[in-house]
């Protein structure tokens, strides 16, 4: 377990460089853990990027672009795995890692040793499934959801492809007991279960969901390998295996996942809404309470994605979904209330987190129709499906954790973004994502489905897909803008104030960056906003002590 009182350590010498590499690849501080996920979280998020920005290059123009069938079939997998299981879960990881602690007025995680391990089984899990490029016959080509028969008839890359996985879903299963352990063993004196940060609330449920679902999908890759190479029969139809039963294991772990992929996203944004609207966050209760029922009803709608096989309850499945969104619409009207006469401070952070809600109303809206069996048959595996997955994890979870990178960049590096690059970096992502996904709707409705490398040209389909690459790469130039902003603010020298946003929770209470230890002195834990308070009562004995 983590050591649980201040250590501070003695004056040493300046380490050379090779003790400082050997410090960050040997360390056990959650801190140091939280940037090395944002480092390969980001350099996965860069690979992903280009490999998306060569299928839509490839999609603007009916006929053979740059990408074989072949070739664009590869890309076009990889490009969904890594999104999916190597950045945004891993990056939201990253701010578990980095903040859980600080929030609740810990030192460190529960289990350091096993966070570290669970941070260095993700580089090697990413490099397993990219070296599928090199294997004979390539990389893993079924898709991001690897549907059999397809599957079993892939190649080497495929099996690389469920080994890489299968790190992966070791790596976050142990991240998950950590945090769980963490938040309710290691809390501050004063610090109840509903006096916790919203934040650290949405990691706690993102957690039990991982520890409930991963292994399923694990089981289920490590039967998908035994079909392909040890002559088991679960999944090959070719042999008297059952190729929806794939599908009932994909889904039963893939929906929950969806709300491990964007639960900590409304936790961050539901930090930041608050301080830059100068209010509490409105029905405390109720956002956890949603919480957890989302936690809860996730599991229960698997099968909606399973509408057209004919082999599921389809009123059950489409009340099961619908239920769920009213949780989710519970989160939208906190939010709104909470900005509802506030004093309302436009910084980058808020940009992106009223990005965040805009843009994930949409996809949401998007659910409910295709929650509709009838209207799912219609649109079933057309660009509609894949405008709403995208608004749902990119104008979600992307545009949250960006609002968490600015919000919280001065905290872990001392220094504060460029405000005007912030600006241009949303209105550039903002424009950008909506040229890119927006028109995939109407690509949708026109029939145009996905999974495909080329098209006709008789469809109709050539201008909306043209729209939609320019768009990709817009949202391209905004990404070059945050990391020329992230590296011109990294040159500065470390003048962030401890609390330059006036927050409320705990991280706030430390300096910028922190010290090793985390902190000198807690605040007393009275509310769930220890910072304000102790903000407020700072400036009432100050107003006390004037004559």
């Amino acid at each position: 377990m983590a050591i649980t009182e201040v250590q501070r350590p003695g004056l040493v010498p300046e380490p050379s460089p090779a003790t400082r590499l050997v410090a960050w690849l040997t360390t056990t501080d959650h801190k140091r853990i939280g940037i090395l996920y944002f480092w390969n979280s980001f350099a996965v998020f860069a690979v992903a990027g280009v490999m998306a920005l060569l299928m839509r290059t490839e999609l603007a123009q009916p006929g053979t672009q740059l990408l074989s069938v072949r070739a664009y079939n590869q890309v076009f997998t990889l490009h969904g795995t890594l999104m999916i299981f190597l950045f945004i879960f891993p990056v939201l990881a990253g701010f578990g890692n980095y903040f859980v602690p600080l929030q609740i007025g810990a030192l460190d995680m529960a289990f350091p040793r096993v966070n570290a391990l669970s941070f260095w089984l993700l580089p090697v899990s990413a490099l397993t499934i990219l070296s599928g490029f090199l294997a004979k016959g390539g990389a893993a080509a079924s898709g991001w959801t690897n549907y059999v028969p397809i599957s079993v008839q892939q190649g080497a890359g495929e099996d690389l492809w469920i080994a890489g996985l299968l790190l992966a879903g070791v790596a976050s299963i142990l991240g998950a007991i950590n945090f769980i352990v963490t938040i309710l063993r290691l809390r501050a004196p004063g610090m109840t279960m509903m006096r916790l940060p919203i934040f650290s609330w949405a990691t706690l449920a993102t957690s039990l969901l991982v520890v409930l679902a991963t292994p399923v999908i694990t089981a289920g890759l490590v039967m998908l390998f035994a079909d392909r190479r040890l002559g088991t029969t679960f999944f090959n139809p070719a042999r008297g295996g059952d190729v929806l039963l794939w599908q009932h294991v994909f889904w039963f772990f893939g929906h929950p996942e969806v709300y491990m992929l964007i639960l900590a996203a409304w936790g961050m944004v539901s930090e930041i809404i608050p301080v830059f609207s100068g209010k509490p966050l409105f029905g405390y209760t109720g956002v956890v309470l949603s919480f957890l029922l989302i936690t809860a009803l996730s599991f229960s709608v698997w099968a909606h994605h399973m509408f057209v096989t004919g082999q599921v309850e389809l009123p059950f499945f489409s009340v099961t979904t619908e239920l769920i969104s009213i949780p989710t619409g519970v989160l939208f009207f906190n939010w709104l209330a909470t900005m509802r006469k506030g004093k309302l401070r436009f910084d980058p952070p808020m940009l992106f987190a009223l990005g965040f809600v805009a843009m994930f109303l949409i996809g949401g809206l998007d659910g409910v129709w295709m929650a509709s069996p009838a209207m799912d048959f219609a649109i079933h595996d057309t660009y509609w499906v894949v405008a709403h997955i995208h608004y749902v994890l990119f104008g979600g979870t992307v545009f949250g954790i960006m609002a968490g990178m600015y919000y919280w960049f001065p905290k872990i590096c001392g220094r504060m973004l460029s405000r005007r690059l912030g600006q241009w970096h949303f209105w550039l992502q903002f424009i950008g994502f909506n040229l890119t996904f927006f028109p995939m709707h109407l690509l949708g409705l026109r029939g145009m489905p996905r999974r495909i490398a080329d098209y006709a040209p008789d469809r109709g389909w050539t201008f909306l897909n043209s729209l939609a690459t320019v768009g990709a790469f817009v949202i391209g130039m905004a990404m070059l803008v945050f990391l020329v902003n992230v590296i011109v603010t990294l040159r500065r020298p470390r003048e962030a104030p401890a609390d330059p946003w006036g927050g409320f929770t705990l991280e706030w209470a430390t300096s910028s960056p922190p010290p090793a230890h985390n902190f000198e002195r807690l605040p007393p834990v009275r509310s769930s906003r220890p910072v304000y308070d102790m903000r407020t009562a700072a400036q009432a004995a100050a107003e006390g002590a004037e004559p």
